[in-house]
């Protein structure tokens, strides 16, 4: 498949282009970077600025891409550039561009506000609006194939494999085990117009998501 990965230099966005190339994908990777992230045959680079116009997005997806993921995200800085209004334009230039299937890292409990209150997520409130209505657009306002799949605390540590879903603990998550994840969703297809949580547990991905 020919995939757009939005926020390929992030630290989720790195491990996902690494197993998209793995899986023999041609990647088309998005950073601000100019040095290219990869030495691959199979990947490409695009310096695209999910803070322009619409148009000006648009513009530079080709219409031949099979998939899109949305993986960026703005670290705390111009959250609601980046993270709501990044986001929904992206997937109206997606979907004006005629391409169904449309993938984003979203955050643990971004649609259920009543558990905003937890530990962690009060700190992060103006992210967690913005992500709340970022995925509101996609799941009611757009026509797109979408997953959403909400991680929890994202962590450098080792990958297990191994995940629980849709689970009331917000937990914790190695980011590889969340690439990982993101992946395997690009060929399940019974996670098409689907949101789910996620953090490290006791299940394969694999099986994980095939419960869903």
């Amino acid at each position: 498949m020919k995939i757009l990965v939005i926020g390929a230099s992030g630290r989720v966005g790195t491990d996902l282009v690494k197993q998209l190339l793995a899986d023999n994908h041609h990647v088309i990777g998005t950073t601000r970077q100019e040095e290219k992230l990869f030495d691959d045959d199979n990947y490409s680079q695009l310096d695209l600025d999910i803070t322009a116009e619409k148009d000006a997005i648009q513009s530079q997806i080709d219409k031949d891409i099979d998939a899109v993921y949305f993986v960026a995200g703005s670290g705390g800085k111009d959250v609601l550039e980046v993270d709501l209004h990044g986001a929904v334009k992206t997937m109206k230039a997606v979907e004006d561009k005629g391409i169904k299937r449309y993938i984003m890292l979203s955050t643990v409990f971004s649609l259920d506000t009543s558990k905003w209150n937890q530990p962690g997520i009060a700190d992060l409130k103006e992210y967690y609006i913005c992500k709340h209505y970022a995925d509101q657009w996609l799941v009611n306002n757009s026509k797109l194939d979408y997953t959403i799949v909400q991680a929890g605390a994202l962590k450098e540590r080792a990958a297990t494999g191994k995940i629980t879903i849709n689970d009331d603990d917000a937990g914790e998550n190695s980011i590889a085990d969340v690439a990982t994840t993101l992946a395997a969703v690009l060929n399940a297809d019974n996670t098409n117009k689907k949101v789910f949580s996620m953090h490290n547990g006791e299940t394969t991905i694999d099986a994980a998501l095939a419960k869903l």
